[in-house]
């Protein structure tokens, strides 16, 4: 039997850098995040594709585990996330349709996944000896809780509050995100080994720097749990809360107080969460106003036009300038409209109220959903010295800390982020954690190359227009009764069946093609087989280009365009010499070891 590491690298011309196995190359990894998009966006590095292509099977379980491994929350993000892989999706390109829905996709395997159970993923590593104190039980605190106890470590985290979850439990609505959801996914983290230790406050029960002395490495994974109050006249009016106290109280009791005539200030999903929690409670009259477009957004589109469907107003460009009210009552809201002007620092366009735009709505209750920020007063003092410039973490990396052992994760480290951007950035912290703590790097990323015999993928799959998620009527819908109702398991199949499965590569051995055209007449999209006089590269060596023959004879080679391509094999099924082989790349982090 051959060792797959004494493979020869491949000529230039081939667009990886070995046949088969692991490959490190850069025109590898370059491979991969252009010709898996998908992937590439996703924050945690989920491999969609290989999900996709398991429900497209039926294999509901294959494809939870994949987003288990990849994303440690896979029935709540596929409910909640925001879904930054859509918009890159190949299938929602020009001419091609809309994204295939990855997200409701994800939700699929877990509502057909057959254990009754929780999910335990198996450790990587043997117990290391190590301990490890998490601050914070939110979602960046338990992902990377889970990441080092399966890289062996003994880790502990400690949450204020009654129960864990952070934001999704206290800021995201029942009719979301249904508790049971969340409570089986913390489970599953609980299970490993991890101890989670609520009604625990950091900064009154115990220090920080007790913290630091207990254990080997400490995470602050504390979130955003200050509310911005922004600078208006008549915040202090009796009426006015804050969008993130109102939905905690809400979520936590199971019910709350909305007034008649409710107007939300922002346009994030805070102040979308309370304007749809307001309606359930019987307000009368809900609306949204936002200074900036709705294209400025971070909000999905899915969510607005749910909102809209609930009978709630939205208006934007629209700014507040001032909370109106008598005897310490809000009244109404002044407004300027807004026009765009230059980008701000998150680059996004800054809103500019427009001269004698001014006008009034009544309301008596408003709520802001303004943003929220860290909470950094439980932070030692010495310690504060060292980590703090004035109100905000010193410069430096993004997972590091100025203090040895002390590192921060999620939204603690980065204000405000989406669930799916504070996983991704937990992940990141638990490697460098465990890096500090083993005094060398115990995983890395490779290509894994593997000969595959047959996508399943035909013409007509692309064809399929994407399958619209089942909700509840409007009028039907309550402060805990979940809107959206799931994919049948057809549908999902269907749904899944549309993705292009960007992670086969079909590639056309030149030297042993016989330049007979029959791929040429079958091929069904006009540019996926290209005739070529030459490759482009870069200094790396990854191909960045071709240049097309310019004449049907006067070509020496036949290159498929990734980009084209829709991996239906027929250019491989028509080949007399099989020169068009089919292999399946995939990133994959393993033991640097192996």
């Amino acid at each position: 039997m051959s060792n797959e590491n004494n493979i020869k690298e491949l000529p230039d011309e081939f667009v990886l850098s070995r046949p088969l196995g692991m490959a490190r190359a850069p025109k590898d990894f370059d491979w991969l995040k252009k010709n898996i998009p998908c992937q590439a966006a996703c924050p945690a590095g989920t491999d969609i594709p290989g999900y996709l292509d398991a429900i497209a099977h039926r294999d509901y379980e294959g494809a939870y585990l994949i987003n288990l491994r990849d994303n440690v929350f896979p029935a709540v993000l596929g409910r909640v996330c925001t879904r930054p892989c859509e918009p890159v999706c190949r299938h929602g390109w020009e001419g091609l349709g809309e994204p295939v829905a990855i997200c409701f996709s994800k939700r699929s395997a877990a509502d057909f996944l057959e254990r009754n159970g929780p999910v335990v993923l198996d450790p990587l590593f043997p117990p290391s000896g190590k301990r490890v104190a998490v601050v914070g039980a939110g979602v960046a605190g338990l992902a990377a809780a889970r990441e080092l106890a399966l890289w062996g470590h003994n880790c502990v985290v400690y949450e204020k509050h009654a129960e864990p979850g952070g934001m999704m439990v206290q800021g995201i609505p029942p009719f979301r995100l249904p508790r049971e959801v969340i409570a089986r996914e913390i489970e599953q983290i609980a299970e490993l080994g991890v101890d989670i230790r609520c009604n625990t406050e950091i900064g009154r029960e115990m220090c920080l720097s007790d913290l630091l002395e207990q254990h080997d490495a400490v995470i602050m994974a504390a979130g955003t749990h200050k509310p911005y109050v922004p600078d208006l006249p008549g915040t202090n009016f009796e009426g006015v809360r804050h969008g993130l106290g109102f939905l905690q109280e809400v979520n936590q009791h199971g019910q709350g107080r909305a007034g008649k005539r409710v107007v939300v200030i922002g346009g994030g999903f805070t102040a979308v969460d309370c304007a749809r929690t307001a309606h359930r409670l019987g307000a009368d009259s809900v609306q949204v106003y936002y200074r900036r477009s709705e294209a400025e957004m971070y909000i999905t589109g899915h969510e607005i036009a749910e909102m809209r469907a609930e009978g709630i107003d939205f208006e934007t460009m629209t700014a507040p300038a001032a909370i109106l009210g008598t005897e310490n009552s809000v009244t109404g809201v002044r407004f300027s409209r807004t026009m765009l002007g230059e980008p701000d620092e998150s680059g996004r366009r800054r809103p500019v109220p427009i001269p004698e735009s001014e006008f009034e709505v009544e309301a008596d209750m408003v709520l802001l959903g303004t943003g929220q920020e860290q909470d950094l007063s439980w932070i030692d003092g010495m310690l504060a010295s060292a980590l703090l410039d004035e109100d905000r973490f010193k410069t430096g990396s993004s997972q590091k800390t100025a203090v040895e052992k002390l590192f921060v994760a999620g939204d603690f480290a980065l204000g405000a982020i989406s669930l799916i951007d504070a996983i991704g950035h937990a992940k990141t912290c638990a490697r460098e954690v465990d890096t500090f703590l083993m005094g060398k790097e115990r995983l890395t990323e490779v290509a894994q190359i593997e000969d595959a015999r047959s996508t399943g993928r035909t013409r007509a799959m692309d064809q399929i227009p994407r399958q619209p998620m089942p909700t509840k009527p409007p009028t039907e819908r309550g402060l805990k009764d979940e809107v959206e109702t799931g994919l049948s398991e057809e549908t999902s199949v269907t749904e899944a069946q549309r993705c292009y499965l960007c992670h086969y590569k079909y590639e056309i051995d030149n030297d042993l093609c016989i330049y007979c055209d029959r791929c040429l007449k079958v091929k069904p999209v006009e540019k996926c087989i290209v005739k070529v006089s030459a490759l482009k590269y870069d200094d790396a060596g990854r191909i960045t280009g071709y240049e097309e023959s310019t004449s049907s004879r006067d070509y020496n080679m036949l290159f498929i365009d990734q980009n084209e391509c829709i991996r239906c094999g027929a250019c491989a099924d028509v080949c007399p010499v099989e020169c068009i082989p089919l292999q399946k790349v995939s990133l994959k982090t393993i033991k640097t070891g192996d």
